[in-house]
């Protein structure tokens, strides 16, 4: 397993950074670890998250222990990234070294939900072809 820690961070770490997480174990783990938090927290992750990702990929974010988390609660990471800044971007700390700037799918359709998570698995790909040269 690599050493290269990635945090995917936005406000309530319930949606977009939890389906990068998920993401980033799924397609990355040779690569990177892939950790996801938020400056607050919410009681659960997003269900339709949860809901399209088991059923368009087979992954299971609740039952393999992903939950909405501070950015106090995960190691420090090598990379930070920014989800998208709707409202306004969360102080981490530190800069982030992107900003995939993603809109957030919270409340929106099943359609527009399904651009938001396969635009966030080409950047995981994506990210994970940089990192691997």
């Amino acid at each position: 397993m690599s050493e290269i820690k990635v945090a995917f961070i936005c406000v309530h770490n319930s949606c977009r950074s939890q389906i990068a997480e998920a993401f980033g174990r799924h397609l990355a783990s040779d690569v990177f670890q892939s950790y996801s938090a938020g400056t607050e927290t919410k009681p659960q992750i997003n269900q339709d998250a949860v809901r399209l990702m088991k059923m368009l990929y087979g992954i299971d974010m609740e039952a393999e222990g992903q939950h909405s988390k501070l950015v106090r609660d995960i190691p420090n990471p090598d990379i930070a990234i920014s989800m998208g800044c709707n409202v306004g971007c969360p102080f981490i700390g530190r800069p982030f070294d992107y900003n995939w700037g993603l809109e957030d799918p919270t409340g929106k359709s099943d359609d527009e939900f399904k651009v938001v998570i396969e635009k966030i698995r080409k950047d995981i790909l994506k990210l994970k072809n940089e990192l691997s040269v």
